[in-house]
């Protein structure tokens, strides 16, 4: 068992940040250990419903999040119904109004177009008010800038900002990348993370032990 277990509140007297896995009950949603979303507009616990839209089970479409992640007040996972058909002559949601257009309701999905999961890696920062579009996988180690909006993936320990969201710079070089995507510091044990945190804190990663 973690730490982050059953715990809701990683902080006392904090009850604007939560381990976000222990408030999520959406069997479509996964989220890793350690993850923690702060909101001082409502309430962080309501997060499945604020922040993760049009998320609709017909669907099938996942969030997938990794272990250590930092997401900021009010970024939003936009799901596959809030993509209006582009096949269609009209980008009006039809299906959806089966019964005023006397259409199957089996075909309700042809009203959009089904762009997949929403993959998060580890150790990735999420900031304030940035949109994630479904079929997106940001990959370990990237920072998402305030109100960014990603429309494409995002490679590990890369830095985008902007609408649509573009590639700032990269966090490391290659070589350093590399080897921080081999070491996978976030699926070690607890007793050697808190033994290297001085060390990963810092930058030096010759000195992991």
């Amino acid at each position: 068992m973690t730490i982050s277990e059953n715990k809701i509140y990683p902080r006392t007297g904090d009850t604007e940040t939560v381990y976000l896995k222990n408030v999520i009950m959406n069997p479509d949603i996964e989220i890793g250990d350690y993850t923690i979303y702060n909101d001082f507009v409502h309430n962080p616990c309501d997060f499945q419903k604020n922040n993760v839209l049009y998320h609709y089970p017909v669907n099938h479409n996942r969030l997938l999040m990794g272990k250590f992640c930092s997401i900021a007040c009010g970024a939003k996972f936009i799901f596959t119904s809030a993509n209006h058909s582009l096949k269609s002559l009209s980008t009006y949601p039809f299906p959806i109004f089966f019964e005023e257009w006397e259409l199957d309701v089996k075909n309700i999905t042809d009203a959009w177009d089904n762009k997949g999961d929403i993959i998060i890696g580890n150790d990735v920062w999420i900031g304030y008010e940035a949109v994630i579009l479904s079929g997106v996988t940001i990959g370990d180690g990237a920072i998402i800038g305030t109100r960014a909006v990603v429309t494409k993936d995002i490679p590990p320990y890369t830095i985008v900002g902007g609408v649509p969201a573009k590639l700032i710079r990269k966090r490391f070089d290659d070589a350093l990348i590399a080897r921080l995507l081999e070491l996978k510091w976030w699926d070690w044990p607890e007793e050697r993370i808190k033994a290297n945190l001085e060390t990963i804190q810092s930058g030096r990663i010759d000195e992991l032990i």
